[in-house]
């Protein structure tokens, strides 16, 4: 009998260990390369707490995140990818800044979704998942078409991002009167500015109208004249709207200097790219109203109400674009029966987001972007 009875256990036990094997076999593990530790660790340490909250949604015990300290280092985001390589991992969340990528073209085995939005030298075993310039520009590009802005001139700040938004504008074939290169340094803005909308000449072509109604005989000069003498400057400018490729006190260094050549947003079409959603520029009135492509602001509002009821602390931007990229994945690897390759990225499949609707064309993310203005005080929605 006892005999039995140890035959039993032993079965028993066994058939645990054959069923926690069978399980550890069907895991899907997904590494995850963030800064950890460092001056960018708040961000890492954001990322990590809302994957848990889209894992906690997808509610697949399968899915199991590994995370390792990239140190915003790119040999440290290259050892730990080395480690996640040699774990069995292939797919990878990260890193965070486009120059941790350099080194991993290394590992051409492992496909990594990176957040950065730069469109340019990524290895190709890189996916850019960030907002990128292309989508933004596509997005203002159906902003111009609806109110018939043909006449747009792109300002574009003298930035290691410059050669981004050229790379974009040749991309999405956007049409503009033309490009504007321009000095973030204040002292030189204002006359680059100047020059851009001939304020020089405005302000002569005042001064010889009001002398030639002064000269004239016709009936309420006076009137005229006062009016005149009211402006700062006569005549008309040759663009229909500007897109400020710009951002935080950048930005408003630009429309301050249109605003001083007397080129104001009710005159002409300020756009920008995406702000998200930064309230100190409902606090510009200055500059409003001010358009711009952005991500779905219902979700984004969501996902941070989410965030602080289970983190009681606020999210950074970044964290809403990883909730989204663990959607992705385990979308992709459902529809390929949960087989892991790196070919489910380059099916070109359409997927619904949080950020809104995006697709992987290459190794590139395009998002199709809503489109905000900013105005009275609140943030509305124009499509």
């Amino acid at each position: 009998m006892k005999t039995l009875i140890k035959f039993f256990i032993v079965l028993i036990l066994n058939l645990i260990l054959i069923y926690q094997s069978a399980l550890s076999s069907d895991k899907i593990k997904i590494g995850l390369i963030v800064p950890l530790s460092g001056e960018y660790s708040n961000i890492g340490n954001s990322i990590i707490k809302s994957i848990r909250l889209a894992i906690n949604k997808i509610d697949d015990e399968r899915i199991e995140i590994i995370p390792k300290d990239t140190k915003s280092n790119p040999i440290d985001t290259l050892r730990v990818s080395k480690k996640l390589y040699d774990d069995g991992i292939r797919i990878v969340i990260g890193p965070v800044f486009n120059e941790n990528s350099k080194y991993l073209d290394e590992l051409k085995d492992i496909t990594f979704l990176s957040f950065t939005n730069k469109i340019k030298q990524n290895p190709s075993n890189v996916i850019s998942a960030g907002v990128n310039a292309i989508s933004q520009i596509n997005t203002i590009k159906k902003f111009k078409r609806i109110n018939n802005l043909e006449r747009s001139i792109f300002l574009i700040p003298k930035t290691d991002y410059k050669k981004e938004i050229e790379l974009a504008i040749n991309k999405t074939n956007i049409k503009l009167k033309d490009k504007f290169i321009y000095d973030k340094d204040p002292t030189l803005l204002t006359k680059q500015i100047e020059k851009l909308t001939r304020y020089s000449q405005r302000k002569q072509n005042l001064k010889n109208e009001i002398k030639r109604l002064e000269n004239s005989s016709i009936t309420n000069k006076d009137k005229k004249i006062e009016n005149l003498k009211k402006r700062d400057t006569f005549g008309g400018i040759n663009f229909d709207s500007v897109i400020i490729a710009d951002f935080d006190e950048s930005l408003k260094s630009v429309t301050t200097s249109l605003l001083y050549t007397d080129i104001s947003s009710r005159r002409i079409t300020y756009i920008t790219l995406n702000q998200w959603f930064d309230k100190s520029l409902l606090k510009e009135t200055s500059l409003q109203p001010i358009y711009f492509p952005s991500i779905n602001k219902d979700n984004y509002n969501k996902f941070i109400d989410d965030f602080l009821k289970h983190y009681n602390s606020k999210p950074n931007q970044l964290s809403f674009l990883s909730y989204d990229l663990i959607g992705l994945i385990y979308f992709l690897l459902y529809d390929n029966n949960f087989k892991v390759s790196k070919n489910i990225f380059y099916k070109k499949n359409k997927f619904k987001g949080k950020i809104g609707v995006f697709e992987i064309n290459k190794n590139i993310i395009t998002h199709q972007l809503n489109f905000y203005s900013a105005e009275n005080n609140e943030f509305i929605k124009i499509f």
